[in-house]
């Protein structure tokens, strides 16, 4: 997989979310949430955000919990222009952060918020925090 997140500046502890056991999951990537408290890369845009991969999680191997940061500062990968100071969503590239508009800016759409301006394909620091705009 490409585009991951990766941690600059740790400001909570991981948590433990459900996961399908066949799932293959990077570390560092952009989880999208369902029921019930169950964290799978996202794949389209505007989905809910469970958090970010904290360690990798191999395909089929028994577990059936991943590891989940909600918070902290990361450098991502932009879809699309992105401002700093605003509420940033998942784009429907894996991984990839665009700049949420009023539709995907509700509850748990909004991942995180901008800290400096990109221009698409560009990395840009951002600060995770899933439903807090």
């Amino acid at each position: 997989m490409a585009y991951e997140a990766t941690l600059i500046i740790q400001t909570g502890l991981p948590i433990s979310m459900t996961c399908a056991d066949g799932a293959g999951i990077e570390k560092g990537a952009v989880l999208a949430l369902s029921d019930p408290f169950t964290a799978a890369a996202h794949a389209s845009a505007n989905q809910m955000c469970a958090g970010i991969c904290n360690v990798e999680k191999i395909a089929s191997d028994g577990m059936t919990k991943v590891s989940v940061f909600r918070d902290g500062i990361y450098k991502v990968i932009a879809s699309g222009a992105i401002t700093v100071g605003s509420p940033c969503a998942l784009s429907s590239v894996a991984n990839k952060i665009k700049q949420a508009d009023s539709a995907s800016c509700s509850g748990s759409q909004a991942i995180g918020l901008a800290l400096e301006t990109a221009a698409d394909g560009e990395s840009f620091l951002m600060e995770l925090r899933p439903g807090a705009y």
